[in-house]
């Protein structure tokens, strides 16, 4: 596969205090992606009147990052359905202060999904701004750049507190699992940039 995947341990993914690491993370993908052109800018606007917009505590809201986890072989995809939302969603989280999200991301699927040995292509593939109303907290927003996540062969899952639920799902029966649109999109940019990657390893 020609996917430049960064591992655990790569210094690129060492956590950074430099807004300019997720603003050029967030440039990416809207160059390449119109469809999430409009939110990239807001996005963008959030984050330049933030004092610190990967802390939790910021409002409207702050920055997260978010993993699209694909099986070796790209037939499957991970799926959790999540404690405090109560919704399927992708592994992701927040920042905590690091404004490379890329790293957040890897961070994120590697607790949320017990698998040792993942790679995060990390060039994020989307972009999306989603409300979220956790129990005992305010309304906020999380400005989320999403990344693709690939798992070793053989991997195997193993949930923590985070998710009720947490299963491979064949990508054909992602619709099985009433996604929201902004998930919808992920998968597909996922299973497209995966594909293309694996497509270019075997020209």
């Amino acid at each position: 596969m020609s996917l430049e995947l960064w591992f655990a341990g790569d210094e690129r993914l060492a956590p950074s205090q430099d807004p300019r690491v997720a603003v050029a993370q967030l440039d990416a993908v809207v160059a390449v992606d119109p469809e999430v052109a409009v939110m990239g800018e807001r996005i963008r606007a959030l984050v330049a009147d933030a004092a610190g917009p990967a802390d939790r505590t910021t409002r409207p809201g702050h920055l997260t990052g978010s993993a699209f986890v694909v099986s070796a072989d790209g037939d499957r995809a991970v799926l959790l359905f999540h404690t405090k939302l109560q919704r399927w969603l992708q592994p992701g989280g927040h920042a905590d202060g690091d404004l490379n999200l890329a790293a957040v991301a890897l961070r994120e699927a590697t607790e949320e999904c017990g698998i040792v040995g993942l790679g995060v292509y990390p060039i994020a593939i989307d972009a999306d701004i989603h409300e979220v109303r956790p129990p005992n907290e305010d309304a906020h927003l999380h400005l989320d750049l999403r990344f693709l996540v690939v798992a070793p062969e053989g991997a195997e899952l193993v949930a923590n507190h985070e998710s009720e639920a947490l299963r491979w799902v064949e990508r054909e029966r992602l619709g099985d699992y009433e996604l929201d649109a902004g998930l919808i999109r992920l998968a597909a940019a996922a299973f497209r940039r995966f594909d293309s990657g694996a497509n270019d390893a075997g020209a």
